[in-house]
């Protein structure tokens, strides 16, 4: 069968940084051909070219068999190319039905949107992908994992062809994956071709027809799952194998470092008590919605709530942000691009963003000398790329806008730091470094809770894992936990 898209000897450079180099690649309509390689490795730039968000220097897509050039997105969405990003690109303050239909609401003669027709098609085509979504609310309403879902409805609803899925996953619990993968096996029947992107190499192997393999820009491998392993694939990523994803645990911890009692804010969540124990890490698990991250901003001050949160054995109740980061508390929000980064500013700027009252003079004069060796260190520390914090952030990958969001407060020396979905988006290498930094960290006393859609990750990473269900911590678990025990909690 001839590939549906088909791009041959793409090159690409971006002020003179050459991002793909001569790379090509093709899937079939009815398959699932899977892209995956290291932060950095010029997937995101590839899929871009394909969507027609940038032009190639030199190349060709091949579309049905047909040359094709697209001079901005849209001509690719009408084309049939849709590509769903990791960074979500919703309109946060329109109806979600709105999202659906941008740029191509239904009319009537006069020219009069239609509005029932257009909340009418929209809830079928939820109905059809089998997700509780109602189309008159806002999109800033519904959970980054929620928006992701409406995102890819978005594709699904302008008949795409081709569809083109960076990071689909990256913010969905373990029955939303299911969902989307139920997703995906009905558009593989209809004919779609869909292009995954993913770092979850667990996932890209239950999908895929076919893995291709992405490094510093070039295409080093094609593989399919049934003929090679993870190990087969990481070692094309990275030019190594990485034998451990997980650090070794704690052998022992620490005097109680932060106690939370009584945390409530109905009807997210109520009652939470729990302590966490300098040098440790303590996971938070549950499905999504279940009130963990809502519970991670509570404590980092950023929600008004009930009840007493204790550091150090001091009271920190009634705090902002500000005041919690003075205090030692540190927070890695799951959404890294509205609430955590300055995205049009340098990476220079984001990585001394929480710790700027250590850079002040008596005179209240920056330290920009040692603003720089600073940020430089943790550019390095972090193998932060491209190794130039002079660049603004937004033309980083997503992986290492990561990155520089760890580095951020890391710099902060915080006594407690909670990190929400800290390797989402990164690629194995990267995570890898991550885990061993976040052990690093406690280890040197300081406490770490850890939040992640991705379970093995929170038994991997944690000493004990508390587990959230409908906004209550049904449970604290502690010694070797299953799986199979943390959903019993998380479900039952």
């Amino acid at each position: 069968m001839e590939a549906l898209l088909r791009v041959e000897g793409i090159s690409k450079s971006f002020a003179g940084n050459r991002v793909l180099h001569d790379v090509s690649f093709s899937v079939k309509a009815g398959e699932v051909h899977s892209l995956v390689g290291e932060n950095g490795a010029g997937k995101s730039t590839l899929m871009n070219i394909i969507g027609g968000i940038h032009r190639p220097d030199s190349g060709t897509i091949f579309f049905d068999g047909q040359p094709v050039s697209f001079d901005d997105p849209w001509q690719a969405k009408k084309r049939g190319i849709s590509l769903v990003h990791q960074e979500l690109s919703l309109a946060p303050n329109m109806k979600v039905a709105q999202n659906i239909f941008i740029r191509r609401q239904p009319r009537n003669r006069l020219g009069f949107i239609q509005w029932k027709r257009m909340l009418a098609e929209t809830r079928a085509l939820f109905e059809r992908i089998g997700v509780n979504i109602d189309p008159n609310r806002l999109v800033a309403e519904y959970s980054i994992a929620m928006q992701q879902i409406i995102e890819i409805a978005k594709a699904i609803s302008m008949d795409a062809r081709v569809i083109i899925m960076d990071e689909p996953t990256s913010a969905l619990s373990g029955s939303e994956v299911d969902r989307l993968y139920a997703i995906v096996d009905e558009l593989k029947a209809q004919g779609v071709a869909i292009v995954f992107i993913s770092h979850k190499l667990g996932e890209v192997f239950k999908v895929s027809n076919e893995i291709s393999v992405l490094r510093d820009g070039h295409m080093v491998g094609n593989v399919r799952p049934g003929e090679a392993t993870t190990q087969d694939v990481i070692h094309l990523m990275v030019g190594r194998s990485i034998d451990q994803l997980y650090p070794p645990k704690a052998e022992t911890t620490g005097e109680e470092i932060l106690k939370v009692e009584g945390l409530s804010n109905p009807p997210v969540f109520n009652d939470i008590n729990f302590t966490l124990r300098r040098g440790e890490i303590l996971g938070f698990a549950g499905l999504v919605g279940s009130g963990r991250t809502e519970v991670a901003r509570a404590i980092f001050g950023a929600d008004h709530t009930a009840g007493r949160i204790t550091l150090n054995g001091k009271s920190v109740n009634n705090r902002s942000p500000h005041s919690a980061i003075k205090d030692g508390i540190a927070y890695l929000t799951e959404d890294r691009k509205t609430l955590g980064l300055f995205l049009t500013m340098p990476v220079r700027d984001n990585i001394v963003a929480a710790s700027l009252d250590h850079f002040v003079t008596r005179l209240r004069m920056l330290k920009h000398n040692a603003i720089a060796e600073n940020s430089r260190r943790y550019v390095e520390k972090m193998e932060i790329r491209p190794f130039n914090d002079e660049v603004n952030i937004i033309n980083l990958s997503g992986g290492n806008q990561q990155k520089s969001l760890l580095a951020k407060w890391l710099l902060s020396a915080p006594k407690v730091l909670i990190a929400d979905e800290p390797t989402r988006g990164v690629d194995v290498g990267a995570k890898v470094k991550i885990h061993n930094d976040l052990r690093e960290l406690a280890n040197q006393g300081v406490g770490v809770i850890v939040i992640s859609s991705e379970l093995p990750e929170v038994l991997g990473l944690s000493d004990r894992v508390a587990v959230f269900r409908e906004g209550h911590i049904t449970a604290i678990l502690d010694g070797d936990v299953t799986q199979a025990e943390v959903m019993k909690y998380a479900t039952q």
